[in-house]
């Protein structure tokens, strides 16, 4: 196991700072901004969404895949598929463009590949 420098730390650390400020300046925890970032990723659906609709998909995303994730749902083929058929219904049901949905769906599933790692802890 690799020793973290401090400016590692540092750096960690002022990225955490970060994230607290943006989620105190919308109202959404780390894992949702992770997941807003990664729907609003690309310019056209932020732009087509709208910040306010785009949290609340957010918000959703965060509750359905971290229930629904378990230990070892990034090996097995059939969860991640469950997932992501979670991850498009939402889209849809929100009125994300469906042009844009695949490259959402798959910036969503790697968010969750990052956090699913926290959530097991």
């Amino acid at each position: 196991m690799r020793a973290i420098t401090k400016s590692e730390r540092k750096r960690d650390n002022s990225v955490g700072c970060l994230l607290r400020a943006r989620g105190e300046e919308t109202g959404l925890s780390d894992e949702e901004i992770a997941f807003y970032d990664a729907l609003a990723e690309n310019e056209s659906a932020r732009q087509l969404m709208g910040e306010p609709a785009l949290r609340v998909i957010a918000t959703e995303l965060v509750k359905s895949v971290k229930g629904s994730v378990s230990t070892d749902w990034m090996h097995r083929e059939s969860a991640r598929a469950r997932i992501r058929v979670l991850v498009k219904r939402i889209l849809r049901k929100h009125g994300y463009p469906p042009d844009l949905q695949d490259a959402a769906v798959q910036n969503v599933l790697q968010q969750a590949e990052a956090l699913s790692a926290e959530w097991a802890t």
